[in-house]
């Protein structure tokens, strides 16, 4: 099938295992377009466009937008899970778009914000009632970890970026002491994204086997697999310690931005812990505030099982910025 010339955008949502490519008529994204790419197979984000638009019998889009899992910084962006360095130049060469822009995949999620299914949106925390400009803030859980406030202005949406998930991990018990000293042996430092992430969860697992003196080890996906077949009792306190934990850092995020309109969780992590939050204690870490305890009641969370939220987050972008 061949598509109209400068008539629809091209948007990528570029994680840290892989790359998701589609076209978008305005903010819909056209899901017979979606192609997924492994990273490992491609030296940069330019070889990707490149093979998407060979697979896609060549694309002439209007505009693009890019948003990959690092850091942005004047239309540059460093990833941080994976080795490619990514500009508005390359986007703009390898699309042949008049208009470009890179965003943080959190800020591409942000963007993504009542332009989702509500089919898509599992419910964890009730939404208190909020005023139109109430901020939000997304919290991605999946390769790595970030988050991003999501301001409404009169001027229209501004989503911040942020490197969240390198700050450091919580801990108010002696055990999640000893966590944070066992996974500071990954970077020298215990950051959140060592607990909160898929590696994360593999490594509070590898952790209670080290505790137990029963060292064994398991992938993140096989981990909740044994969890959802209660196969492994491990598993399942795997998922509530790190349950916990995201409530706790969830909490934090909460106090520091004040989304009286609401927390989003995505990410690939945060769609296969959903079922288990509301039982596994996510709403009494998130809380567990002391004085701020009943404070903590303002604040609603949501769970995106969306696998293209960011791919939509994109597009609106593009919309909001041919205003």
């Amino acid at each position: 099938m061949t598509y109209p010339a400068n008539t629809l955008s091209l948007v990528a949502d570029i994680g840290g295992t892989n790359t998701r490519v589609a076209l978008a008529e305005g903010r819909k994204v056209l899901a017979e377009t979606v192609r997924r790419y492994a990273n490992e197979d491609f030296p940069g984000l330019e070889s990707v466009i490149n093979q998407y638009n060979a697979d896609m019998g060549g694309v002439d889009a209007k505009a693009a937008c890019v948003a990959p899992a690092g850091p942005v910084r004047d239309g540059r962006a460093t990833m941080t899970n994976l080795d490619w360095t990514i500009d508005k130049e390359t986007v703009a060469r390898a699309t042949k778009a008049e208009t470009v822009a890179v965003l943080n995949d959190l800020q591409a999620q942000g963007h993504a914000l009542g332009f989702i299914d509500p089919a898509n949106l599992r419910e964890i925390i009730p939404f208190p009632d909020a005023g139109e400009h109430a901020a939000k803030l997304v919290v991605g859980v999946g390769t790595g970890f970030n988050a991003a406030p999501v301001f409404e202005t009169d001027a229209g949406r501004y989503v911040t970026p942020s490197e969240s998930g390198h700050v450091n991990l919580p801990a108010q018990s002696d055990d999640e002491l000893e966590l944070a000293e066992y996974v500071s042996t990954a970077h020298g430092f215990p950051s959140v994204e060592d607990v909160l992430s898929g590696r994360g969860l593999e490594r509070v697992y590898a952790w209670l086997g080290h505790r137990a003196a029963d060292p064994r080890e398991k992938k993140a996906s096989e981990i909740m697999a044994a969890c959802a077949d209660e196969s492994d009792p491990r598993a399942r306190e795997t998922a509530e310690i790190f349950t916990r934990m995201l409530g706790s850092v969830v909490g934090n995020l909460a106090l520091t931005q004040l989304p009286f309109g609401g927390i989003y969780l995505v990410g690939g992590v945060s769609r296969a812990i959903a079922p288990y939050l509301q039982s596994f204690g996510f709403e009494g870490a998130l809380r567990n505030k002391g004085r701020f305890s009943g404070f903590m009641h303002n604040f609603g969370v949501a769970v995106i099982e969306d696998d293209y939220a960011a791919l939509t987050g994109s597009a609106a972008h593009l919309v909001a910025l041919a205003k």
